[in-house]
């Protein structure tokens, strides 16, 4: 039961079962102060109205317990007989548990109780275990954990739970030992002990994910690959001749440091970050052609078939001047069609393809691939990646780029195997998109509105939320909303399409590009547009019911308008009531356009696992430590990883013994987003 419901195998992982919170048990409260923010508590008072009621699964044990302010009412579903046998009417007991509040009176449910006199010792620091309704029933309570965690205690000796960290960390950072810090953990003789062995173990927590990012950074810096000697005729023929815009500083800078990367005879593993519309393409685009100036081929993969698209009739405009040729590789491209492509990257004849997940299937093969270009890497696996490197003799150069702007304190975390580009400029012409937020009542406003841009010549989208729990529900609200549309849009004059998940893939499709040619005046669209929909003749996005959007896909949407060089729109439509935490999310919106803010107050919202799913690919898996409220340690921890592997790579040093165990475990445990 334990194993299922918390992950507890083990001695050990019982040792690592850390309680959550403490309660000092020193304290008693009058019942009379009980109120709603009351969470656990201890009182001291009289038993009375010991009773039982119900039969079968329905039968429960219930009392009050008395002092000279007030009364409590207390119950118990499990183990209903041995309690009967060790409470007694009008005795005196303590009584410690969670205060719940039920038909307006307080009570608590599966109280520990124990007699009360004057011999009662009541300690201090009770530790306070997180546990599961189904243990609850069992009879394994917090009590539980308590007496199974000091039987623990009582057998294990200090060597039982080794050091792991060299005795100049210990040092330098003035941690407690490790048996000290776990033993604190579960029972504080103080509250100093407490958050010193608290701060020792998210340090080692953040230590050996900084070690294993320090490790993967040394076998990249040691991996061997294809040296791009020259910047040749097609690099600088674009550039000077070809080039739709000039570069920002930031681009030219990005450039730059690819540039670095790829004459060193090392294989280049960089993150390329850049908020929506700053343009990542067109780096992507020049480091294509660097590859190709040095005699290799070059991939883009995107994870949906509209985001290759994208890249594929953005960049053949680009290159069709220049008689360069990039060729379309996804699923949809069947027959002769895609027969002619693979030749063509077997023999070498063809230099560039985009593509989707069709470009790592084993029938193709490259001739020599020297870069692969990844967009949006975060939806795709380790698996998926991985085998792109497999293409060649050597990996090829790797170049993931993201419109998720990641903050820093996740990418040292997540990627800090990886070298990171920034792009922090917008191009120039664009102009900054005005957010504001609109209330359900403001509708015919805001309707007004986007007919005044629409005859202007601009274009809309109109995006619904989508949560898959409540697709049907979804639909439904999308189907009213599209019905809406038409009336405030008169189809005669205005044309509408719509896009969502349940449509004919031909359809959707099909709808689309009449919205991309500008066939359509009007998207109504659920959030599959969020990435690879690029009209720069949009100029308005309204999300409705946008308290049901993350900052993040807020953000994403937003950046579909504002892609040309008139003023664009993003309007929030909410309802009259919002909750708290969804008003301080449009008000971040409204208030920034910068990604990077906007990532950075995400994460302090909803935490690394829930903006990246880290939580369930195994990253991040972190028991005490939080990447946001610990980064002051974090960088300790990413400091001494540093030095360490400088003095001694493959911690062969006896003092580095315990570091090198505990790698190894961990990574039995993990599955690290790593790049290559």
């Amino acid at each position: 039961m334990l194993r299922q419901e918390l992950g507890i195998a083990t001695f050990e992982d019982l040792l690592y079962h850390f309680p959550y919170r403490y309660f000092d048990r020193t304290k008693v409260t009058k019942i009379g102060t009980v109120n709603a923010t009351t969470e656990f508590a201890q009182f001291a008072g009289i038993l009375i109205n010991i009773a039982e009621e119900g039969d079968g699964r329905k039968r429960r044990l219930t009392a009050t317990l008395y002092d000279e302010t007030g009364r409590i009412d207390l119950v118990w579903f499990q183990n209903i007989n041995w309690i009967k046998k060790n409470i007694a009417e009008g005795s005196r007991y303590i009584v410690f548990g969670k205060v719940a509040q039920f038909g307006g009176y307080f009570n608590i449910s599966h109280p520990e109780i124990e007699a009360w006199n004057s011999e009662t010792n009541i300690s201090g620091m009770q530790p306070v275990y997180s546990t599961t309704e189904k243990l609850r029933v069992r009879g394994i309570t917090n009590r539980s954990f308590a007496k199974i965690t000091q039987s623990l205690f009582e057998k294990v000796k200090q060597h039982d739970i080794p050091e792991v960290l060299p005795p100049e960390i210990l040092s330098t950072y003035k941690l407690c030992n490790r048996f000290h810090a776990i033993y604190w953990l579960h029972y504080p003789d103080t509250e100093h002990h407490e958050q010193m062995a608290r701060y020792r173990m998210k340090w080692e927590e953040l230590f050996i994910s900084q070690m294993m990012i320090a490790r993967l950074r040394l076998q990249h810096t040691v991996q061997r690959g294809w040296m791009f000697e020259k910047v040749g005729d097609s690099f600088n023929t674009f550039f000077n001749n070809y080039l739709p815009f000039n570069l920002t500083g930031a681009q030219k800078r990005v450039l730059k440091e690819i540039r670095q990367d790829t004459v060193t005879g090392r294989q280049m593993n960089r993150l390329l970050q850049g908020d929506v519309g700053s343009g990542k393409t067109i780096v992507a685009l020049m480091s294509m052609l660097l590859a190709m100036d040095n005699g290799f081929q070059a991939c883009i993969m995107a994870p949906t078939e509209i985001l290759a698209q994208q890249h594929y009739f953005g960049m053949s405009a680009l290159l069709e001047p220049m008689g360069i040729t990039i060729k379309l590789l996804t699923g949809n491209v069947k027959g002769k069609e895609r027969k002619a492509i693979l030749a063509a990257l077997a023999d070498g004849s063809l230099s560039f393809v985009a593509g989707t997940h069709a470009l790592i299937e084993d029938t193709v093969v490259f001739k020599n691939l020297g870069l692969a270009v990844i967009d949006e890497q975060h939806r795709f696996g380790v698996g998926q990646r991985s085998k792109l490197w497999k293409k060649n003799e050597l990996p090829p150069h790797v170049l993931v780029m993201t419109a998720t702007p990641i903050p820093r304190t996740l990418a040292m975390t997540m990627y800090g195997d990886l070298e990171v580009s920034v792009i922090d400029e917008l191009p120039p012409g664009r102009q900054e998109i005005k957010t504001v937020h609109r209330r359900d009542v403001t509708r015919a406003k805001v309707m007004e509105f986007m007919r005044s841009e629409i005859d202007k010549g601009r274009q809309a989208y109109i995006v619904y939320p989508l949560i898959e729990e409540s697709e049907k529900l979804d639909y439904e609200s999308l189907m009213a909303g599209y019905e809406q549309v038409k009336i405030w849009f008169n189809e005669d004059k205005y044309k509408i399409a719509m896009v969502h998940g349940r449509m004919d893939a031909e359809l959707k499709e099909r709808n689309m590009k009449r919205f991309v040619k500008g066939e359509a005046n009007i998207l109504v669209a659920t959030t599959v547009i969020e990435v690879g929909v690029n009209v720069p003749n949009a100029s308005v996005m309204l999300l409705e019911s946008a308290e049901r959007f993350g900052l993040s896909q807020m953000h994403q949407l937003r950046g579909r308008v504002g892609r040309g060089a008139e003023q664009s729109y993003c309007i929030l439509m909410t309802g009259s009531k919002v909750s708290e935490e969804s008003i301080k999310r449009i008000n971040i919106m409204v208030s920034t356009t910068d990604g990077f803010k906007i990532a950075e107050e995400d994460l302090a919202m909803r935490g690394p696992g829930d903006m990246y799913g880290t939580k369930q690919s195994g990253v991040l898996k972190f028991k005490l430590a939080d990447i946001v409220l610990d980064s002051a340690i974090l960088e300790e921890t990413r400091h001494a990883a540093q030095q360490i592997i400088a003095q001694d790579p493959k911690l062969d040093l006896p003092q580095n013994r315990g570091i090198r165990y505990m790698l190894t475990q961990q990574a039995q445990q993990s599955h690290w987003a790593k790049i290559s």
